[in-house]
């Protein structure tokens, strides 16, 4: 018999199944559930179907037993991506997992949930795209009126995890912390790292007003500057890096796994990035952080916890979560001497911290 939505938080689950494909800051902010669910159930087998891309995130995790790695393949319908899929649930099924919990809420993590066979099976209230009706049970943890990393600790308290703070640990091993470290380790103190990419365009504040931050912090504070993206970020890089010229610049883009990427985080003393999936992996790994917020929602998205702050712009058409636009006064309203506010408390706390 299934369980009452008041008797999830008395299961004991031996297989469980999580689904969280993407983006890379949706993971990071599902993460603490892993740590939360570990605490509940110690001896319970635990599972993650992850995008291929984001593999790095969660392999090595302690919390985790087992990674389903999913090839989507290209955007749209094409071979490999069906193919890809009917392996991925041909998998599932066979996992013989007793609980699936679906923390993506689409038609595509629904399809994941039908193939496992759970016969509990637990997902958000507001999950789009049909989804919800694959579901046994629903949480009602509204998209639009909590942080991310709360729903996800809230999906976790309803199988009666009592963790109030999250936990993330991320795995960066040894040898990505030497390698940061060897590469900064001739960038002078304060270093301030600066993620210039964003999949979004209305994400992205212009190169030119990272270029503006960045002059300022190597004139007034003497700041060595690293700049990270992927390689589809260089064209942005390389315009930061002409506004810059002749100030140094570590150039890591498109160098940098995703652990190297959190070690180079941990080895800089403040990381300046836009709302993306960086931003989200440095603040999880408790590196200091500015979040620049343009058209998403910092009380919904942004950076989390006591050593992150969100600068936003205050233009009419904020937290609209529009992907493009003609206009973008935000970029022009957003000017930065106010993320320079930001970046000076930041690095004044990392001084009385430190």
């Amino acid at each position: 018999m299934c369980p009452s939505a008041d008797q999830l938080a008395t299961i004991e689950p031996k297989r469980v199944c999580i689904i969280k494909p993407s983006s890379m800051g949706d993971v990071v902010h599902a993460m603490p559930i892993l740590a939360a669910l570990r605490s509940r159930w110690p001896s319970a087998h635990l599972a993650w179907v992850v995008s291929r891309p984001f593999k790095d995130l969660l392999e090595g995790h302690r919390g985790l037993d087992e990674l389903i790695v999913y090839d989507r393949g290209r955007r749209g319908v094409d071979p490999s991506g069906i193919a890809s899929m009917a392996s991925l649930l041909g998998r599932l099924r066979r996992g013989r997992y007793d609980l699936t919990i679906d923390l993506q809420g689409l038609f595509r993590s629904a399809l994941m949930v039908a193939a496992t066979g759970s016969p509990i099976r637990v997902g958000m209230a507001d999950a789009r795209e049909g989804a919800r009706w694959f579901y046994t049970h629903r949480v009602d943890a509204p998209r639009l009126g909590i942080h991310a990393v709360d729903r996800a600790l809230k999906v976790a308290r309803a199988f009666g995890a009592s963790e109030a703070e999250p936990r993330y640990n991320v795995p960066v091993g040894p040898d990505d912390r030497r390698w940061a470290a060897e590469r900064l380790a001739s960038v002078p103190r304060p270093r301030i790292l600066l993620n210039l990419g964003a999949q979004w365009q209305t994400k992205r504040w212009p190169p030119e007003h990272f270029a503006a931050l960045a002059r300022r912090a190597f004139d007034e504070l003497g700041a060595g500057l690293i700049a990270v993206g992927s390689t589809g970020d260089r064209p942005l890089v390389d315009a930061l890096k002409r506004g810059l010229d002749p100030v140094p610049v570590l150039d890591l883009c498109g160098q940098t796994t995703l652990p190297r990427l959190a070690a180079v985080c941990l080895e800089s003393d403040l990381v300046v990035s836009n709302d993306t999936g960086p931003l989200h992996l440095a603040v999880a790994v408790g590196a200091r952080a500015v979040g620049i917020y343009t058209c998403t929602d910092p009380t919904l998205t942004g950076p989390y916890g006591p050593l992150a702050i969100s600068v936003r712009t205050g233009v009419h058409c904020a937290a609209s979560f529009l992907k493009s636009c003609g206009r973008l006064d935000c970029m022009a309203e957003l000017r930065p001497a106010r993320v320079w506010t930001a970046v000076l408390g930041q690095l004044h706390d990392t001084q009385k911290t430190g």
